[in-house]
């Protein structure tokens, strides 16, 4: 798979053990040879990013935004997920409507914003050493589902698992919660 890498959705199974995991949405934004990057993306806080987020100067006026929990690696470091592509910082697309960034200049400009934009700010990573992601997909702990900007930005955190699950055809009461083929 590493070779031919196209964005997805990893979608945990019920198995999933880690309670970092359980029932997530994760954007896989990288997946190499030497490891995997994504973004969880169904796990708000009840915090506005502005009260968490330290700028200098500090941010007042901002927009309710929520800060989001993008995975339990690093989650001091932040990320910005946008619908459009940033004017005047540096980014990563991720595809056609997803844009990546870590600019302070962007972040304050996204926290600013009124009315919010389509975008997140998340907290931490969920990151996978050499071959692990490889691992855990062939012990069946994660559906692959194509990236669906409305899932992405629009999807209620607690409705966005399931509604992902089902569009791949599945029904997430149904899905087995052993390892293997079934």
């Amino acid at each position: 798979m590493q070779d031919a890498f196209r964005t997805a959705l990893l979608l945990s199974m019920p198995q999933m053990q880690d309670p970092n995991f359980s029932r997530t949405v994760v954007l896989l934004c990288d997946y190499g040879p030497e490891g995997a990057f994504g973004l969880v993306l169904n796990r708000p806080t009840d915090v506005p990013a502005t009260a968490m987020v330290r700028l200098d100067p500090p941010i007042v006026g901002g927009n309710d935004m929520p800060l989001w929990i993008g995975g339990p690696v690093e989650p001091q470091r932040g990320w910005i997920l946008l619908n459009e592509e940033p004017a005047s910082a540096e980014f990563k697309q991720i595809r056609d409507g997803l844009y990546l960034s870590t600019s302070q200049g962007l972040l304050r400009d996204v926290l600013q914003a009124h009315p919010a934009p389509r975008a997140r700010v998340l907290a931490g990573y969920a990151g996978w050493g050499p071959g692990q992601l490889d691992d855990e997909l062939a012990q069946s702990a994660w559906l692959m589902a194509s990236v669906d900007l409305d899932i992405v930005f629009d999807t209620a955190p607690g409705d966005m698992w399931e509604s992902a699950i089902l569009r791949l055809g599945a029904d997430p009461a149904s899905l087995t919660t052993s390892h293997g083929v079934h």
